[in-house]
C-alpha cells in the first residue's frame, strides 16, 4: 500500500472525528455563552468527552473481536461513522433547535459514537504505519483532525450565525458521510486477533519504567487545555461576532494549525523525541503566554495572530507526542496499546478543560492564561529533567518504555 493512499485514508478518518467534536467543543461554548450560561457551567461541559477517557475499557474486546467480513478495524469504523452521522442528521430535523438538555444527551452520544471508532482507527494506523512513516502519519492525523475540528467548529459557527440550526446541521452531517467514502472503498487486509491475556490496562501497569512515561502523558497537554477551555467564550467577552469566530478559527485556525501538525510530524524523527517535546512544549507555552498578554486588550487582527500562533504550536507538540505513542504501541496490540496512552491524556485534558470555567472566573482571563502557561512549561520541563530515551527509543519489540 503506497505512502499517499495511507495518508489519503486515515486523513479522512481523523477528519471524520474531528468534525462533530469540533461542533460540541468548538462552536457549541461560544452559542452558550451567547445565550447566557455561566463560565463554571460551560466548562463543566467538557465532561461530556467522558467517553473519550473512558474508551480503554473496551478498547481490548475491540482488539480481540472483529468482523472477518468487513475487516478487523474496518468492521468499527464503517458502522459507526455511518451511525454518527445519522445522528447529526436527525438533530437538524426540528427546524429551531433542540433544547439544551437534549443537544448535551447527543453531545454524550456522539462522543461515544466517535471515541469508539478512535479505538479502531489508531488500531488500523499503527498496523499499516511503517517505522518512516509514523511522523509523517502522526503529523497528518493531528492535522486531519484539527482540519475537522476547525471546519466542525469555525465553519459550523459561520453557517449557523448566516442560516441557522437546521442547515448548520445538515452542513456537518453531510460532511461526515463524504469523508466516509475512502473506508467504504478501503479493503483491509485479514489479521489474526491476538491473545486475550496479552491485552488491557494492566499490561501497562506492570510495564519497566512505565510510571515515568504515563505521568508525562498526564503533564504534558493539560496546561494547553486548561487555557483552551475557556478560549471561545474569552473571544466572545471580548466582543467577537459568531462570524468573526468562525473566521479566526476556519481561517487562521485551519491553516496554522495544519502547517503546526505537519511540520511537527516531520520534524520529529530529524530533533528526536526528547528533543522535539521540549522544543515544542517550550513554543507552546510561550503561545498560550500570549493569551494572558492579550486578555489586557487587543485589536481583532492581534487576537487573530495569538490564535495562530497557539494552533501553529499546539499542532507541532500534539504531533510530538503522538508519534512517541504510536511507537510504544505494539502492532498486534494497537488498539488498546495507543488506546490506554490517548485516554490518559484525555482524562487530563478533559479534567483541565472542565475546571477551566472556574479558573477564569477565579483569577479573570488574563490569570487563567498566565496558571495554564505555567502548567506547559511544567509538561516541557518534566520532559527535560526526567525523559531520557535511548538512541533508539523503546523498540516495539520489547517491552520496556524509557523514563
Amino acid at each position: 500500500m503506497k505512502t499517499s493512499t495511507k495518508i489519503g485514508l486515515l486523513s479522512s478518518l481523523y477528519l471524520s472525528q474531528g468534525l462533530p467534536y469540533g461542533f460540541f467543543t468548538q462552536a457549541l461554548p461560544a452559542l452558550l455563552r451567547k445565550q447566557g450560561m455561566s463560565l463554571p457551567d460551560i466548562g463543566l461541559t467538557n465532561l461530556l468527552a467522558l467517553p473519550w477517557a473512558l474508551k480503554f475499557l473496551w478498547s481490548p474486546l475491540m482488539d480481540r473481536y472483529g468482523s472477518e467480513r468487513l475487516g478487523r478495524r474496518r468492521g468499527y469504523i464503517l458502522p459507526l461513522q455511518f451511525l454518527a452521522a445519522g445522528v447529526l442528521l436527525l438533530l437538524a430535523l426540528p427546524s429551531g433547535g433542540v433544547s439544551t438538555h437534549w443537544l448535551l444527551g447527543v453531545v454524550l452520544l456522539v462522543n461515544l459514537l466517535a471515541a469508539t471508532q478512535d479505538v479502531a482507527t489508531d488500531g488500523l494506523a499503527v498496523n499499516i504505519l511503517e517505522a518512516r512513516e509514523m511522523g509523517l502519519g502522526n503529523g497528518v492525523q493531528v492535522a486531519g483532525y484539527r482540519v475537522g475540528m476547525i471546519l466542525g467548529g469555525g465553519l459550523m459557527l459561520i453557517v449557523f450565525d448566516a442560516a441557522g440550526w437546521r442547515p448548520t446541521l445538515l452542513s456537518l452531517g453531510a460532511m461526515l458521510l463524504l469523508a466516509t467514502v475512502p473506508i467504504a472503498l478501503y479493503r483491509e487486509p485479514p489479521s489474526a486477533p491476538p491473545a486475550p491475556e496479552s491485552l488491557g490496562l494492566t499490561w501497562w501497569l506492570k510495564r519497566p519504567k512505565a510510571g515515568g512515561w504515563l505521568l508525562l502523558l498526564v503533564i504534558y497537554k493539560a496546561g494547553e487545555a486548561l487555557a483552551t477551555g475557556m478560549l471561545r467564550t474569552f473571544l466572545v467577552d471580548a466582543g467577537l461576532s459568531l462570524t468573526d469566530l468562525g473566521w479566526m478559527l476556519g481561517g487562521v485556525g485551519f491553516t496554522a494549525g495544519l502547517v503546526g501538525a505537519l511540520v511537527g510530524g516531520a520534524l520529529v524523527n530529524r530533533l528526536g523525541h526528547r528533543r522535539a517535546l521540549i522544543l515544542f512544549g517550550i513554543t507552546q507555552a510561550g503561545a498560550v503566554l500570549l493569551y494572558a498578554l492579550a486578555a489586557r486588550g487587543a485589536s481583532l487582527a492581534l487576537l487573530t495572530l495569538v490564535c495562530g500562533t497557539e494552533h501553529l504550536t499546539s499542532g507541532m507538540a500534539t504531533a510530538a507526542l503522538f508519534t512517541v505513542m504510536m511507537v510504544e504501541s505494539r502492532p498486534e496490540y494497537a488498539g488498546t496499546d495507543y488506546t490506554v496512552q490517548a485516554s490518559i491524556v484525555v482524562i487530563a485534558t478533559g479534567s483541565a478543560a472542565a475546571i477551566s470555567g472556574f479558573t477564569a472566573q477565579a483569577l479573570g482571563y488574563e490569570g487563567h492564561f498566565l496558571l495554564a502557561a505555567a502548567l506547559c512549561m511544567v509538561g516541557a520541563v518534566y520532559v527535560l529533567l526526567a525523559f531520557h530515551p535511548p538512541r533508539a527509543f523503546a523498540p516495539r519489540d520489547t517491552p520496556e518504555v524509557s523514563s
